[in-house]
């Protein structure tokens, strides 16, 4: 695993692509028995090298109800996002995650991660790659779906500022799917 992370963090595979030098953020451990996968560092993110160190961050700990120790601890939660590297801004926010990132680097991250009882999968790029064609039309119908992934993966939408939104039109979400989100990542942290 150590050869592969170093491998991933000297990548430059689409440099010429991204507005800034690559600096690839991601965190994985071979006991991990969670995995996050997001969709790409935001600038704080990149400049800070640690994942999910902003307001994104601070909700998901929030849904997950767990401490930041739990959170940024390898040896129980991997963060794996879509795109690894900042991928610049657009009118509404980040880019996309580049497409290059997934396949060049998960299946080999997952291949050295045989204790991952959970995937959640934060927002549509994420759900699109891995849900594959079972992957509703919209994020909406595929996170009330999230039972018809269980127990590999749980569909989550991001918890961007920019989503609240969302949350508030969907009420469902927060009072009806975030406590059985809570148990589940309880019940496997506590193992």
């Amino acid at each position: 695993m150590e050869e592969l992370l170093d491998e991933i963090i000297k990548c430059k595979h689409c440099k010429d692509f991204l507005p800034l030098a690559p600096n690839p953020v991601i965190r994985a451990s071979e006991t991990a028995k969670i995995l996050i996968v997001g969709q790409a560092p935001g600038i704080k993110v990149h400049q800070t090298g640690i994942p999910w160190n902003d307001p994104s961050g601070n909700q998901l700990r929030k849904w997950l109800n767990i401490s930041n120790e739990v959170f940024y601890d390898t040896s129980k939660i991997a963060i794996v996002p879509m795109g690894f590297c900042y991928p610049g801004k657009s009118k509404t926010g980040d880019l996309p995650p580049r497409e290059e990132c997934a396949p060049l680097w998960h299946k080999k991250l997952l291949n050295q991660m045989p204790n991952i009882e959970l995937t959640l999968l934060i927002g549509q790029f994420a759900q699109k790659y891995y849900l594959k064609e079972k992957c509703k039309k919209q994020l909406t119908q595929t996170v009330g779906s999230f039972e018809e992934y269980l127990p590999k993966y749980f569909p989550l939408p991001h918890p961007s500022p920019r989503n609240r939104f969302w949350i508030q039109k969907n009420q469902w979400y927060e009072k009806n799917i975030i406590p059985i989100l809570q148990e589940k990542v309880s019940e496997i942290l506590l193992k």
